[in-house]
This record gives C-alpha cells, sequence and structure tokens, in this order.
C-alpha cells in the first residue's frame, strides 16, 4: 500500500539542501531539456556577469526572475538551454588588478609587460567563479555552468571580430577627432550609453566664476566708464586658459551696463543679456545712483546705458583673459551660436573648443582655433593631459614652448591637476585648482564674481571619479544613422514594464549619439583594424582565418619573418576549443602582427581596444560562435533571437542598448522579443545597499537561513519586479511561516489522514459533478487560479501570479476548505464522500506543487515527489520539473458558485471582526444575525448560504430583512473625491441632497444602483459607486458594512448560550491535550469531570456532543483525587474545569 511521507516539523533550508542534492545525483537539469528534445525552442540569452567580484543579494533576484520563466515554459512544452557566460573584459577587471599589484595604468609597460598585466586580469577575472557558481546551485537557478561562453575565449573574439566587419562593410564604422567623455581616473574615454548608466550624473558643489573679459574694440557707449568688458560665467573656471572665443545668441537682447567691480572698487561698463540682469545684479541696487556707492559696500549700483542685439556684439575683439598660451590666428573674437541661452549665467558662453563638443563646433563654424598644444611626439594635444593635469613644459614641443607659451607665466601652474580628485596628492577638502583660478583672476582684476554652485556633473561609471570632455582621436560606430530603425524595432519588444521601452530605453533612442567604441585601455577586445601610417590604407579583420590569409601576404612580401599563428600549430577551419588555445587575440600579440596593404606599405593595428559593452552585445552570436558554427540553428530561429531576457534596470544603457544595437544595425531584427527590467533592491528603510553602511546581505548566509524558496517568493510576491524591493529579513520569515507552513500543514492534514484510511490517490475517481458543493467550490477555484498563474506567467508578470497563489492557499484552501471538510477526513471507512474530499483536496496539492515550481522549485518538487512518487515509476514523472504546467479546465469553472461563496466568505469575515470589536471569541454561540437584502435574487443567494454561513459565525438564527422594513437605519455619505470631478460647482448642493435622503431613497438606491437628484434646478444621475452607504447600529446589536453588504449582530449572550460555549472550550481544550499526548486520532478516551454547578449542568445539556468531538466512549461527572494520573485543570475564561482523561 501507498504510504505519504510524513514528518515532524518543516525546515526549508534542509529541504533545499536535501532536494539539491538529489537533483545533482539525477542530473535532472539536464534531464529536463533531454525530455524536451525535438519540442519547440524557447529561447533565453543569460547577460554576462563578472567573477572579479562576489555576488550580492540582488543578483538573487535578477536570477530568480529568469529561473521564473525559463522554468515556467519548459513546463509548458518549450525547450529552454540557457547557457551560462562570463563578462571578462572591461574597466571593473583592470581597476581591480591595478589595486591589487599597486599600480597605475602609467606603470603598465614600465614596472610591468602588458602580457603580465593580462594574464593577472585573465586570472582576477574568474576569481570568485566558485562563489557565483554556488549561488547559482544553492538558489535553485538552472542555467549551464559546464560550458559557459567567456568573453576572453579567442573564439568569442573572432565572432565580435566578424561583427565589427560587419558594420565596418555597411559604413556603420568611422574614425573621428571630436571631444568625448574621457575618465582620466580609469585612463579611457566613454561611450554616451556608459556616461548614462544610473548615478552617473550627481549634484556636485563647484567653485564658478563670472570673469571680465576686456573689449578691445568697444563701440561708442561701451567707453567712458572704466573698463569694458563682456563678462562670461563657467561652472569649470579651469578651462578658462584655454579659451579662444566668447559666443553670443544673435537673437538674444543684451545690455550695457555701468556698475562697478565688487572685489577692486574700480568702475566697469560690462555686457550682459537683459534677461538676466536681476541674477547678475542685485535688483535692490538698481536705484542706487553710480556716484555714491563706495569700495566695500554690500550693494554695488549699476546703470544700464545701452543695448545691442547678440548679432550686432559678433566680430567683436576682447583681450586674452588668461595669456600662457598663444592659439593662433584668429581667436579672441565674438561669435554667434544658436544653442546660447538665458536660463543662467550672463547670455555669453566662454568658449573652450578642447573641452566641449558645442564649443568645438561653433569655433570651427566661425573659424576660431581652438588652444591646441604641441608634445614631444608632434601630435596636437590640448592644454590638460590625459591624467588630468595641465601638461608639463618638458612633454611639450620645443618650439611650440618656445613660440607660443609664456613660460613665466604657465610655470607655476604646469602639472596642477584641474580636479582634486584625480591628485593622489590631495585631500577633499584642499584647495581646487578652481579656486586658484579665481583667485588670481581677482587679483588681476578679472574676476566679476565668484561662489559655489550646486550642478549636476557626470562621472565615471567604474572609478567614481568626474569625467572630463576631452578631444579623442576614436573609432565610432554611426548609430545615428539607424536610429529612426532601432527606434521602429523597439516598437515591437514586450516590455515589462512597457513604461521602460517607451520612456527611459525609448527616449535613450530618440536621443542617439553615435557610439564611442575605442577604449585606450590593454585587457579587452582588441579593435581588428590595420592601418597604414599616414591612414590612407587601412584593412579590417573579420576572422582569424582571413588574418591568417593576410599574416601569409606580409611574410612573402618580407613585412613580418614568420607567421605566428602557424608558428603556435594553429590549424584554420579547426573549430575545437584546443585549437584556438594555441593563439591569444589579445594585445600585445596581436599588436606585433605587422600587415601589407595592397600597395605594398606595412600597415600596423589600431591600438584602441572596443567598448567592454560591445563584448556583452555580441554575446548572442559569438555564445555560439557565429558565423563560424551553429549558423544553421542561428538561421532557422533555434537559437536566435531570445524570447525572453532580464537584467536590471541599469542595462537599459548598457547590455539591453548593445544587443539592440548590434542586431538592428546589423542583422535588421530585434535580438529580443521580451525583457523583464527589474528595480533595486534596498534594505528595509529604502537605502541602497553596500559594506560601508553595513547594510548589505549576505545571500548565501540568507539561503543558509531561510531556505532558498522563502527568500525567492518574497522577492517576487512582496513588490513587481521592476520596482525596487525593500528588502526585509522579517518579511522572508513570513513567507515562510505563511505561506510554506501552510502548505505544508495541509499537506501533513492530508497525509495524515490519508495513511490511516489507505488512500494512495489511485482511486476511481468520483465525477466532480458529484461531489459536495464545497468541493465543487474549491476545484472551481482551483481551475480559475491555473488560468490566472498561467496568464499572468505568459505575460511576465510574476507578482500577480504569486499573490494569486498566496491567496488561494491561505484564504481558500487552508482557512476555509481544510477548516470546514476536517469533520469529512475523521473516523469511519473510505465513504463516497471521505473518497471525493480526498480526492480533492489531493488534486489541489498536487496541481499546487506544479504552480508554485517556477518561483519555489525546492518545495515545489518535495511536495509533488511525496504526492506521486512511487518504487518503478516513469522517470518522466518522477519530478515536477519533468512535467508540464497545469491547463485550466473551463468546465469546472462555476463563477455562480465562486461568487456565493465569495459573498459567504466576506459576510463571515464581517460577522467575526463584530465579535472581535466586543471581545466574543467564536466558539461562543450567539443568537441571531440580520441581513438586510435589497431585492429578490439577493434574498435567494442569503439563503442559499444560511447554513454554511451560521455555522462559519456560530450564530443560532438568521433573519433576512427587506430595506424597506426599516428594521436597519442606513445613511449615505458622498465620495466627495469621485463625485467633485463629476458635479464640480453642484457639489455643495449634492452634499446637502445626499444627506437629507429618506429610508425609502435608500432603499431605492441600493435596489437600482443608482437615483436621480435635482440639483440647483438641474436633473442629476447619483451612482452607488460615488457613495458610501452606512448602517447605524441599533440597541443590542452591532453593525457593520462591507460595500453593499450589510450585517447585524445579535450580541447578547443568554445562560443556554453561555453553555454551549463552554462546551465547545471544552472540546477545544480536550482536542489540545489529546494532541499534547501524542494520542493517535483514532484513540478513545474516557472524560471524568470533578463536580461542580455550573460544569455538571454544561454536561447534562451538551455531554454527548462533547463526547462525539473528542473521540470519548463515556462522560461522566465524579470525584477525582487531585493526585491521580491524567488530571488536567482547564481554565475557561474565569471558570476552572478539572477533568481526568484517560486513554481506553
Amino acid at each position: 500500500m501507498k504510504k505519504f511521507p510524513e514528518y515532524t516539523g518543516l525546515n526549508l533550508p534542509k529541504i533545499n539542501e536535501e532536494m539539491l542534492a538529489a537533483w545533482n545525483a539525477e542530473h535532472l537539469f539536464e534531464k529536463s531539456m533531454e525530455v524536451r528534445e525535438g519540442a519547440p525552442s524557447f529561447v533565453f540569452f543569460e547577460g554576462p556577469p563578472s567573477a572579479n567580484g562576489m555576488p550580492g543579494i540582488h543578483h538573487v533576484m535578477a536570477r530568480t526572475i529568469k529561473d521564473i520563466f525559463c522554468r515556467y515554459k519548459t513546463m509548458k512544452g518549450f525547450q529552454v538551454k540557457r547557457k551560462a557566460g562570463w563578462d571578462t573584459h572591461g574597466l571593473p577587471v583592470e581597476l581591480g588588478v591595478e589595486k591589487r599589484l599597486g599600480i597605475t595604468k602609467e606603470d603598465i609597460g614600465h614596472k610591468i609587460s602588458v602580457d603580465e598585466y593580462n594574464d593577472a586580469c585573465r586570472r582576477e577575472v574568474m576569481k570568485f567563479t566558485r562563489e557565483w557558481e554556488t549561488l547559482t546551485n544553492n538558489m535553485g537557478y538552472w542555467v549551464d555552468l559546464t560550458e559557459p561562453y567567456i568573453t576572453y575565449d579567442n573564439r568569442y573574439i573572432e565572432s565580435v571580430w566578424w561583427l565589427l566587419a560587419q558594420l565596418y562593410g555597411k559604413g556603420y564604422l568611422y574614425k573621428g577627432y571630436t571631444i568625448q567623455p574621457y575618465s582620466p581616473a580609469a585612463g579611457t574615454g566613454l561611450s554616451s550609453h556608459e556616461l548614462n548608466q544610473p548615478g552617473c550624473y550627481r549634484d556636485v558643489k563647484d567653485t564658478t566664476c563670472i570673469a571680465q573679459f576686456e573689449i578691445t574694440d568697444p563701440k561708442s557707449d561701451m567707453t567712458g566708464w572704466g573698463t569694458p568688458a563682456f563678462i562670461a560665467w563657467t561652472t569649470t573656471p579651469w578651462t578658462l586658459p584655454s579659451n579662444t572665443a566668447l559666443c553670443v545668441g544673435p537673437g538674444i537682447k543684451y545690455c550695457v551696463v555701468r556698475t562697478y567691480n565688487k572685489y577692486n572698487g574700480q568702475p566697469i561698463t560690462v555686457i550682459v543679456a537683459e534677461a538676466l540682469l536681476d541674477s547678475v545684479f542685485n535688483p535692490k541696487a538698481k536705484e542706487l545712483s553710480l556716484s555714491d556707492y563706495k569700495p566695500g559696500d554690500k550693494l554695488v549700483p549699476y546703470e544700464v546705458v545701452g543695448s545691442y542685439m547678440g548679432s550686432e556684439l559678433v566680430g567683436m575683439h576682447y583681450r586674452q583673459l588668461i595669456p600662457w598660451m598663444n592659439p593662433g590666428e584668429g581667436a579672441f573674437r565674438v561669435i554667434p551660436g544658436d544653442y546660447v541661452t538665458t536660463d543662467d549665467g550672463t547670455g555669453i558662453v566662454h568658449i573652450a573648443g578642447t573641452f566641449g563638443a558645442d564649443d568645438l563646433k561653433v569655433s570651427k563654424e566661425a573659424g576660431v582655433p581652438p588652444m591646441e598644444l604641441i608634445n614631444k611626439a608632434g601630435k596636437i594635444v590640448p592644454m590638460v593631459d590625459l591624467r588630468g593635469r595641465f601638461y608639463m613644459l618638458d612633454e611639450l614641443d620645443g618650439e611650440f614652448v618656445k613660440n607660443r607659451v609664456d613660460v613665466e607665466a604657465y610655470k607655476q601652474w604646469e602639472g596642477k591637476f584641474v580636479k582634486n580628485a584625480y591628485d593622489p596628492a590631495k585631500a577633499e577638502g584642499d584647495m581646487t585648482t578652481d579656486v586658484e583660478i579665481c583667485l588670481m583672476l581677482k587679483e588681476q582684476g578679472k574676476l566679476f564674481t565668484s561662489e559655489k554652485h550646486t550642478h549636476n556633473y557626470p562621472h565615471c561609471w567604474r572609478t567614481d571619479k568626474p569625467v572630463l570632455y576631452y578631444p579623442l582621436d576614436s573609432w565610432f560606430i554611426r548609430t545615428t544613422a539607424a536610429r529612426e530603425r532601432l527606434m521602429e524595432l523597439n516598437e515591437t519588444i514586450k516590455w515589462k514594464p512597457a513604461a521602460t521601452g517607451s520612456g527611459r530605453f525609448g527616449k535613450w533612442l530618440e536621443n542617439l549619439q553615435d557610439w564611442n567604441l575605442s577604449r585606450s585601455r590593454y585587457w579587452g577586445t582588441p579593435l581588428p583594424i590595420w592601418r597604414t601610417e599616414d591612414a590612407s590604407e587601412e584593412l579590417i579583420i573579420d576572422s582569424v582565418q582571413t588574418l591568417w590569409n593576410e599574416i601569409e601576404k606580409s611574410v612573402a612580401a618580407g613585412v613580418m619573418a614568420s607567421n605566428p599563428l602557424k608558428d603556435k600549430g594553429f590549424v584554420p577551419g579547426d573549430y575545437s576549443k584546443e585549437n584556438y588555445e594555441k593563439i591569444d587575440l589579445h594585445r600585445p600579440y596581436v599588436d606585433d602582427i605587422v600587415l601589407v596593404s595592397p600597395s605594398g606599405r606595412p600597415m600596423k593595428r589600431e591600438l584602441d581596444l572596443i567598448d567592454v559593452w560591445f563584448d556583452s552585445g555580441s554575446m548572442p552570436y559569438a555564445q555560439i560562435h557565429y558565423p563560424f558554427e551553429n549558423k544553421d540553428a542561428f538561421d532557422n530561429g533555434e537559437v536566435y533571437p531570445a524570447d525572453f531576457i532580464a537584467e536590471g534596470v541599469d542595462q537599459t544603457r548598457g547590455w539591453f542598448f548593445t544587443l539592440h544595437a548590434i542586431a538592428g544595425m546589423i542583422f535588421d531584427r530585434v535580438s529580443y522579443k521580451a525583457v523583464v527590467s527589474n528595480g533595486l533592491v534596498l534594505d528595509k528603510d529604502g537605502n541602497k545597499m553596500s559594506k560601508r553602511l553595513g547594510n548589505a546581505v549576505d545571500p548565501f548566509q540568507a539561503i543558509s537561513t531561510y531556505g532558498s524558496d522563502p527568500l525567492r517568493w518574497y522577492m517576487i510576491a512582496n513588490s513587481s519586479p521592476w520596482d525596487d524591493l525593500k528588502y526585509d529579513p522579517a518579511g522572508v520569515t513570513e513567507v515562510g511561516r505563511k505561506l510554506f507552513s501552510t502548505l505544508y500543514n495541509t499537506y501533513s492534514f492530508f497525509a495524515l489522514y490519508a495513511n490511516v484510511d489507505g488512500f494512495t490517490g489511485n482511486e476511481p475517481q468520483v465525477p466532480v459533478a458529484e461531489r459536495p458543493e464545497i468541493d465543487r467550490w474549491i476545484l472551481s477555484l482551483l481551475n480559475s487560479l491555473i488560468l490566472t498563474v498561467d496568464e499572468a506567467l505568459a505575460d511576465y508578470e510574476p507578482t500577480k501570479a504569486a499573490r494569486a497563489i498566496n491567496d488561494f492557499v491561505l484564504n481558500n484552501l487552508s482557512n476555509w476548505y481544510v477548516r470546514l471538510n476536517r469533520k469529512r477526513f475523521w473516523g469511519g471507512g473510505l465513504t463516497s464522500d471521505k473518497l471525493a474530499a480526498y480526492q480533492t483536496l489531493y488534486t489541489c496539492l498536487l496541481t499546487l506543487a506544479r504552480l508554485i515550481a517556477p518561483v519555489a522549485p525546492f518545495y515545489a518538487d518535495r511536495l509533488y515527489r511525496d504526492l506521486t512518487y512511487s518504487e518503478g515509476a516513469p522517470a518522466a514523472t518522477q519530478s515536477v520539473h519533468l512535467d508540464l504546467f497545469p491547463q485550466g479546465d473551463a468546465s469546472l469553472i462555476d463563477p455562480v458558485l465562486e461568487r456565493r461563496m465569495e459573498i459567504t466568505q466576506r459576510l463571515t469575515s464581517m460577522v467575526l471582526s463584530l465579535r472581535r470589536k466586543v471581545n466574543i471569541k467564536v466558539r461562543q454561540p450567539l443568537a441571531t444575525l440580520m441581513i438586510p437584502v435589497a431585492d429578490d435574487a439577493s434574498r435567494e443567494l442569503i439563503e442559499s448560504i444560511a447554513s454554511l454561513l451560521l455555522t462559519e459565525t456560530n450564530v443560532k438564527n438568521l433573519r433576512i430583512v427587506n430595506n424597506e422594513d426599516g428594521v436597519l437605519v442606513k445613511r449615505v455619505k458622498p465620495d466627495f473625491k469621485k463625485l467633485g470631478k463629476k458635479l464640480g460647482k453642484q457639489m455643495k448642493a449634492a452634499a446637502k441632497a445626499i444627506s437629507e435622503l429618506s429610508q425609502a431613497d435608500i432603499a431605492a438606491l441600493e435596489r437600482d444602483g443608482f437615483i436621480e437628484l435635482s440639483l440647483d434646478g438641474e436633473a442629476s444621475r447619483i451612482e452607488v459607486a460615488d457613495v458610501e452607504i452606512i448602517s447605524e447600529d441599533i440597541p443590542g446589536w452591532l453593525v457593520a458594512n462591507d460595500g453593499a453588504l450589510t450585517v447585524a449582530l445579535d450580541v447578547s449572550i443568554t445562560d443556554e448560550l453561555r453553555r454551549e460555549g463552554i462546551a465547545r472550550d471544552i472540546i477545544n481544550r480536550v482536542q489540545n491535550i489529546r494532541k499534547d499526548r501524542d494520542y493517535d486520532i483514532t484513540d478513545r478516551i474516557t472524560l471524568t469531570f470533578v463536580p461542580d454547578g455550573a460544569v455538571e449542568q454544561v454536561i447534562a445539556d451538551f455531554g454527548e456532543y462533547i463526547a462525539s468531538q473528542v473521540l470519548a466512549d463515556a462522560i461522566a461527572v465524579a470525584p477525582v483525587a487531585d493526585d491521580a494520573a491524567g488530571v488536567e485543570l482547564l481554565d475557561i475564561d474565569e471558570l476552572k474545569v478539572k477533568v481526568l482523561i484517560t486513554q481506553n
């Protein structure tokens, strides 16, 4: 005979361990794909993490989301292959290595060779692989870790090269000298999507200044009052030495203003935008006389003496502000710019063409040279080097210094870092270069004003240090050329939430800039472009085979001595791992390869690496070594595009974007059809987690403490994946205590009685139509639940699914069905009614095991195996994860029955809340419950549930009354929020009319659902949803309302009712004693009560009832010795009941 396992308690972490051991022993993950061989594929892409850092609790969230839908789709009959991957290139790895080795980027190639450095990176990047694999395993995330794709693998790099070659062939890849964001701390340029990672832009307080640029050719009304000057505002005073022009808005009106320099008290005439007068000057000083001013006065008077349109100022000249270097002819002029605004500053923009893209654009259009230096290598550079400091004189070309540099003026500034964050010798709070420049200008009488200003400034996503905008010679992907198509393709993607697709991601595409691909680093995928020295000829390499062929040409031309690929034993066309491990496509090896151009000249590789985000965006192709391998699987849709991906919201401008851009620009299609963008995991107070704050959660400890299932369920049920989760350990404990303990207790109840009665689950089914109404109700709800959960998961809404399951288990299955049907499982043989109860509960439990499996894989499998496993069972049914997802049977869904039971539950809840209000426990019977109804249909519904309602509320009689009977007095309160929008000015009249409704009017409103009122002479329809109908308490009764439902409860307790209540308490206490004494559920007992007047009357009236409930063969009232074995004292309110309980 089959026996369902019984347990002594629920230990979810232990179940986690036991099921994990079983899965590993059975190779269940592999088997789950084998049993779906030949089935349609559901394609999933795993976003590669970097294993040079420990996983956090937020990774549990992200991986839970991925696992849910992969498991769900597997259970829906799809074959879901999921390949793990490791992101192994880029800044995170390099910066970690530099920190560990105690070096900087400048040391690479000097203190440590590039080869040694890259070898250290290769080791560093897999540093925490074991921890990642352990977390993945322990949390039940099924992904293939045996053959992961690794971005430093030569085969992966070859596919990346092929993709770059496709972009090159389509004209999307080009080299340009432009102003780009640059991170001195990281030593590389950044792409616009890197700069737009969450948290990169942050508010900082910097020193700003308005500088005075002396006009050398003033107009007549600009003379006669001190030095005439244009004044321009900047938040980066360190760029002022590179100023070569001032820019005005042609259509902006500017004023000529006479005033004083507040620092030295000298008269000056300044030019400023009219719209900004009140922000540049203190309006309180407007009426003051210029002649009354004395140096040091707080209010500095000013007077407008003329005005010009910006177009009239264009072409005027001014004296160089900080004459350290000479930029050449054509500088220090006023030029026009349509981008100039009067939002802030002075309306005049200081132009430093080497540090701003707009600055460079307008100065080029006007023929103004930027401040460019020449270094010793003969290259043109800006005044600030790549470390973020003013160039040292000895690093510059001698002739340039001799002819263009005021050495004495510049000498004290050379080598100064423009921001303290770059200077290892500076601490927070030390004087900045901006302040020093402002002090210098003040001393020279060129500073109009200076102050601290909070503004939003970009920082490097990996170093947290501020970036510079810097002229870079970089390779770009012309994403702007494909902007509209990428936007069109985005419209076809299912975004969860949709707002991210149309908002954060969609707006990003609308404002797309060309992608800066170049990185001036060492550990990464090399850019596969070789060029002649004069850049007149170039070649892009799309494969190792092509590289091999080009090296052979180079060898034949005498440019290279031998083919290093051939020297290492590499065989073109052999795509095995072993063959590709013979070579290395990283620096410095590819840098040593010199190819030959069609004209016979040497070509060297462009030294740039590519953006690591291009690496990760290439994974759909590179993970399968496309197009060199798996081309058929790719082309026929077996492995591409992804049906589903998921990562954090920060990836909208990272991996999500690069996947989309590469797919759209090369294949003219999407890379993924659906994407879930999950939010942040914060602490319970809404703060970001960090080790520094001490609020970070160890995911390993969390799983060890709670088990993976409660953790996963909590994360999914607590809030939608795309909302930020406020992680609270108490919430995880609550999930274990409520959902999983309830499921465990329900199964334990079932197993206990099923084993007694020999129920196996294989008995012939009692037709559902012949089962009691309560069975049909729970099966109806169960099938409705299946449809709800299936629909939610198909729509990537796991929270809706989890919450629906919560509600079914806690409120319907356990708290209602099992509780109401306990007696059906007690005593007697396996009758048809009892069999129906077993089969109904068994079906519910087995279905729930399959429904919860995607979210709670460990407990789901334990429950499933406990319910189904037997020796010799087919392998395909030995685990819930090999089974199919349940299908809802619409023929078993009875909406009328569900509605009827829902009303019963609501009414019961209302009555129980009234009991709690006056502290009357449920075991105490009450006499009468009264329910008013609006019509015959409502009366019939209440009559049909009367018996169950009275049983559940422990009330003797139900009185159904009509609203018109006047038994209950009702009043109506308007919902001002709803009616205010609807009625506007008539709201006041409506409130008065509603408050004056008669009881008959209120009855009509409830019956008809609306009432017509005359408001200010106009007819207005008031819906029942626009108001709240409240029943007043009546003497001796308590009244409760819930929408259209009203109940009144007689709370008076007669002596007879009290005695029955005591009898029920005795039953409760004795049942608990049976459990404490570990009696079997079939054991019979004898009860002997010590004589007591109150108790004797209870036994006389309810003795037989008590005996039947506690399996007592005999019940008596007789003296009992105080020290007799088995004597118990029952404390029932103020009554002390002594009873002898003996086992027969």
